[in-house]
């Protein structure tokens, strides 16, 4: 379990960790880097999140109860060894808190689980920063008209997301070389093909 680690990750270890476990094993143990930067989607990816920090920072989505937000929040927490950036924390009027994401993304009636999970984790670390319930939490997909998704939050949510982090932290603190991702496919766009055997 987490609790034992004195290893913090990121919200990105987490997704690369869901694109496939050996890119934790590549940067974390070996240290080579992805160069990310070179990779489009993810620089325009970054440009949307800047470009919603400067654009109507006090407006408020009355449609979705929020009473009060914080914007592109640095959040840590030190219980589930975990660090990240929310674009967005949201105060609803029912008392609850929840995280909003903006993805440079289309809808296709799909919620990746890399989505689901940042989600969740950004919850975790609400909850534990805030002290207060987060039961959902929303992504707007800014390629199709700024369409806004809900993700409710069940109890095995939040226990699957302490397990990937548990997951995470074994590669790391241990060496160990994971087992590549279920789907191939994703084998022919990763930075890693080279040198993964």
């Amino acid at each position: 379990m987490p609790s034992e680690s004195e290893t913090i990750i990121t919200i990105s270890d987490v997704l690369e960790y869901l694109f496939c476990p050996r890119f934790i094993y590549y940067m974390h143990c070996l240290d080579i880097p992805q160069h990310e930067e070179k990779r489009f989607k993810v620089m325009k990816g970054r440009e949307v999140h800047e470009e919603k920090m400067i654009t109507n920072p006090d407006y408020l989505r009355k449609k979705l109860g929020v009473v009060q937000k914080e914007i592109n929040v640095f959040i840590a927490s030190k219980q589930n060894h975990i660090k990240g950036i929310v674009d967005e924390v949201l105060f609803l009027d029912d008392g609850t808190a929840a995280p909003f994401e903006y993805k440079f993304a289309e809808f296709k009636d799909t919620i990746f689980k890399t989505y689901k999970y940042q989600l969740v984790l950004h919850a975790m670390m609400i909850r534990e920063n805030y002290h207060c319930d987060v039961k959902r939490g929303f992504i707007c997909f800014t390629r199709s008209n700024h369409h806004i998704e809900t993700i409710e939050f069940t109890g095995q949510d939040f226990e699957r997301g302490r397990e990937i982090i548990g997951e995470i932290l074994e590669i790391i603190d241990k060496g160990f070389y994971p087992n590549k991702g279920k789907y191939k496919n994703k084998c022919i766009d990763c930075c890693y093909a080279t040198i993964c055997t």
